[in-house]
């Protein structure tokens, strides 16, 4: 009769290990699948860093407007400092603004037009974000970087290739290109900072090399 019990207890503990019955319980079941929710998307964001490239030729379709809003919505989304936000935004995927700022551009600059790719001077992209810093704001510049960081890599999530252009807003700057600088609409105190090229990518560029020894840490 005392065996009865120890003999029953023998029993489930050898069914448990042959059919896999398992002791983790609801809440370390929700816990695992969490963890592995969490691993999945930090995985996911590393792949799109290290997968993102300058891409310099583009396919001749815009961006979908509401994937672009998308992007700008993860831009102005980004850290700043004390939330001041200090930046404009304009977007510019108008064939005939791009074309007539290039047309004023290859005038001042031939070489650019005897390229027989040359088509616009925003790395051919069909549409081309144009951001703006304010400069009495001593941070407005690391801003602007950072909300430019987080639009090309939501980007490069969706498929959407980019490129940051210094050139390009240099040329939106000077006197020729004043009427076209005008036209972007940015309130009174902001200046044209940099731009940056969005488009569906039409190269698979390998990325280059960087330099780890420029990165340590301090004891």
């Amino acid at each position: 009769m005392i065996m009865k019990p120890l003999n029953l207890f023998l029993g489930i503990a050898f069914a448990c290990a042959a059919f896999g019955c398992s002791a983790n319980s609801p809440k370390s079941d929700a816990a695992a699948a969490a963890a592995d929710t969490v691993a999945n998307r930090s995985e996911a964001v590393i792949t799109t860093i290290m997968e993102r490239r300058s891409i310099r030729k583009y396919k001749p379709q815009p961006v979908n407007r509401d994937t672009m809003q998308m992007i700008l919505k993860c831009g102005i989304n980004a850290p700043n400092g004390m939330n001041k936000q200090s930046w404009e935004v304009r977007v510019v995927d108008n064939p005939e603004f791009i074309d007539g700022i290039t047309a004023i551009y290859k005038k001042y600059n031939p070489e650019a037009a005897a390229d027989a790719s040359f088509k616009n001077m925003f790395r051919n992209a069909p549409t081309v974000v144009f951001i703006a810093n304010d400069p009495s704001y001593d941070c407005s510049q690391i801003d602007c970087g950072l909300l430019g960081g987080n639009m090309i890599l939501a980007a490069q999530s969706m498929g959407i290739g980019s490129c940051c252009l210094g050139g390009p807003a240099r040329f939106m700057r000077t006197p020729e290109a004043a009427e076209y600088l005008k036209k972007l609409e940015f309130s009174k105190g902001y200046e044209l900072l940099y731009c940056i090229a969005f488009g569906y990518p039409d190269e698979a560029p390998e990325a280059k090399p960087r330099n780890e020894a420029k990165v340590r840490f301090i004891e």
